[in-house]
């Protein structure tokens, strides 16, 4: 029986926390609110048509705890409140058995939005409210779907947008573009090449035979992510401690391009850190830094990529593969330099881990 409880209070949405939930609960009384105030000061308060209608406190819950849902997107709210009520109207229009149309209402709201690629639940709801909305409804006829329906929903997601600018979420979502060639050809990224592809997600998705509320290109996302956790996790006892070069061949900002480059040929390395004169690490150079225009290291270095000796090996996985860095630079207290891993380092740790896996134990 304890059990029970436990299982009844497990947060529905995945990756939700506290203060998405309290960021949430603010945005719907500050949306919901400034909604209703602006339409009662521009259209007055009419006794009989609504200020605001209800579909709007469900299309709230969606902008403001689940921003990045394909269903709380702004053609979504607009489009899916606005179109349902028009289908909810027409049908009043023709089916005047009360029972068959609020069936019929509904029905033709999910048909509209789907094929306007517009889906949003609360569209049932604005399909459903302008059948038995009452005679101030039915009397407004077809203007009902653009106020309050419309005007409602236009002005909330406008109000969504600007709070979510400070939520930490991005809105309207976009999904995260996947990674393309570093070379600027048609080949998928690097780090795409192996594991799963594009068609697979889809034919899994086809196979289990559901529609999720997740972007396509977010749940694409997602998997790559649980792909790198789940490595990290079988080999995260190795840190970057363990693969790192110890003795660096750094520059300073001073030096003659020239210089640096003479340094990187001498020593057959692509990645120079850059550091100042009280042994702070300020940048980095490459080949790519080296080809511009410049006279100096300091005029031509870029932002370095660093990260801890403690942070596990694993990690650096898509720093290292996703072109923008061949190396990132290991950094102790005051960003002092103590190591670099190299895209080579990184390969000869997954190589060994992957013999490692393929020697058979012996019997003791």
């Amino acid at each position: 029986m304890s059990i029970l409880p436990s299982k009844l209070f497990v947060p529905i949405l995945a990756g939700a926390t506290l203060r998405d939930r309290l960021f949430a609960c603010l945005g719907a009384v500050v949306g919901i609110g400034l909604t209703g105030l602006v339409c009662t000061l521009v259209f007055g308060r009419d006794p009989n048509l609504p200020y605001i209608v209800a579909p709007v406190g469900a299309s709230a819950v969606l902008l403001f705890a689940v921003p990045a849902s394909p269903l709380a997107q702004p053609w979504s709210i607009v489009g899916g409140n606005t179109l349902s009520a028009l289908a909810g109207i027409t049908v009043c229009q023709f089916v005047h058995e009360p029972l068959a149309a609020i069936g019929l209402a509904v029905g033709l709201a999910i048909a509209v939005m789907s094929l306007t690629r517009c889906l949003h639940p609360p569209g049932g709801a604005a399909a459903l409210t302008a059948v038995i909305g009452g005679p101030a409804v039915a009397a407004a006829g077809f203007s009902f779907a653009l106020i309050p329906v419309g005007l409602n929903s236009l002005l909330l997601v406008v109000l969504g947008w600007l709070f979510h600018r400070f939520s930490r979420h991005a809105y309207p979502h976009v999904p995260a573009p996947l990674l393309p060639s570093n070379h600027g050809t048609r080949d998928p990224a690097p780090s795409r090449r192996v594991g799963f592809r594009a068609e697979d997600v889809d034919a899994a998705l086809e196979d289990i035979g559901e529609a999720f509320d997740i972007d396509r290109d977010d749940l694409d996302r997602l998997l790559q992510r649980v792909e790198e956790r789940a490595l990290l996790r079988s080999h995260g006892d190795i840190a970057c401690a363990d693969i790192m070069s110890r003795d660096v061949i750094t520059v300073g900002p001073e030096a003659e391009l020239h210089a640096a480059r003479d340094l990187m040929l001498d020593h057959n390395i692509r990645t120079l850190p850059v550091v100042d004169a009280a042994g702070r690490l300020a940048g980095t150079v490459g080949l790519r830094e080296l080809a511009r225009f410049g006279e100096r290291v300091g005029e031509v270095m870029r932002a370095a990529v660093t990260t801890t000796p403690e942070t596990p090996a694993l990690s650096l996985i898509p720093r290292l593969t996703d072109g923008s860095a061949h190396a990132v630079v290991i950094v102790a207290e005051e960003l002092r330099v103590v190591g670099l891993v190299t895209q080579t380092d990184l390969l000869a740790a997954m190589a060994r881990l992957a013999g490692s896996a393929d020697v058979p134990k012996t019997l003791t």
